[in-house]
């Protein structure tokens, strides 16, 4: 009989393959994953990061405001487990962080501060080519179930395949087309929180969450939606605060 969880995979494996049509929002399809992946995975936050054509990783997506932070971070100090993930192509398997020591002394220190304890990387791969890494943290220092890492190196090549769109047929070129386009967005969508923020006077995780919401109501693409809104074009309903259930 097959589990809960192997349930809602087979449900998402489904909804993904659903998802990938031309023209597809990447971000927020990345952004869906790392959710899920907290959500079967056990741990406590993911990320995605992709390279960009000259060969930088660039953040895309995030599960929580608290991990961006120290992926930021990552980018910044130059060290941690996704660039580590990204450059030898190799998972960065368990690692229990330790406050400025270990193999990203910088890094810990941060990602300490967050409440995260431990980290786990796998490399986003097309053949020979490693186009980005995915992060998994956690704020306990038990490492994933066996069966858990099995998953987590599945939903690493759901995201390889999300990017590249239709597999190993696209050429080079249309990769980098859709990683400038997807570390476009990101940008764009990072400047309308600030303004959904702002207007609303909420945070910026909730001001994220009220995008996408409103993207999905309105069958909307989520950088659409925040280019709107940077513009001051965007209807107040989308940062709106949503309706009490007895409402």
């Amino acid at each position: 009989m097959e589990s809960s969880r192997d349930q809602n995979i087979i449900h998402y494996l489904i909804d993904l393959a659903d998802n990938l049509v031309e023209d597809f929002d990447v971000v927020e399809l990345l952004t869906g994953l790392t959710h899920r992946c907290v959500d079967m995975l056990g741990i406590s936050a993911a990320g995605v990061m992709l390279a960009s054509p000259p060969g930088e990783l660039r953040l895309v997506a995030t599960s929580s405001e608290a991990m961006q932070l120290v992926e930021l971070f990552e980018l910044q100090a130059h060290e941690g487990p996704c660039l580590d993930a990204f450059h030898t192509g190799k998972p960065v398997e368990h690692e229990i962080l330790r406050h400025g020591s270990g193999r990203w002394p910088r890094f810990s220190i941060v990602a300490l501060e967050a409440g995260f304890q431990s980290v786990f990387a796998l490399p986003l791969r097309l053949r020979e080519t490693t186009i980005g890494a995915l992060n998994l943290f956690s704020m306990g220092e038990s490492p994933m179930a066996e069966a858990d890492v099995v998953v987590a190196g599945g939903f690493a090549d759901l995201a390889t395949i999300s990017v590249i769109q239709y597999g190993a047929a696209l050429e080079a070129q249309r990769v980098n087309e859709q990683l400038s386009q997807a570390i476009t967005s990101r940008i764009v969508i990072e400047q309308a929180k600030g303004v959904i923020s702002e207007r609303a006077q909420i945070d910026l995780s909730e001001a994220f969450s009220r995008l996408r919401n409103y993207a999905r109501r309105h069958s909307t693409r989520l950088a659409d939606v925040a280019q709107s809104a940077i513009e001051g074009t965007l209807d107040p309903e989308a940062w709106a605060a949503p309706p009490t259930p007895d409402a």
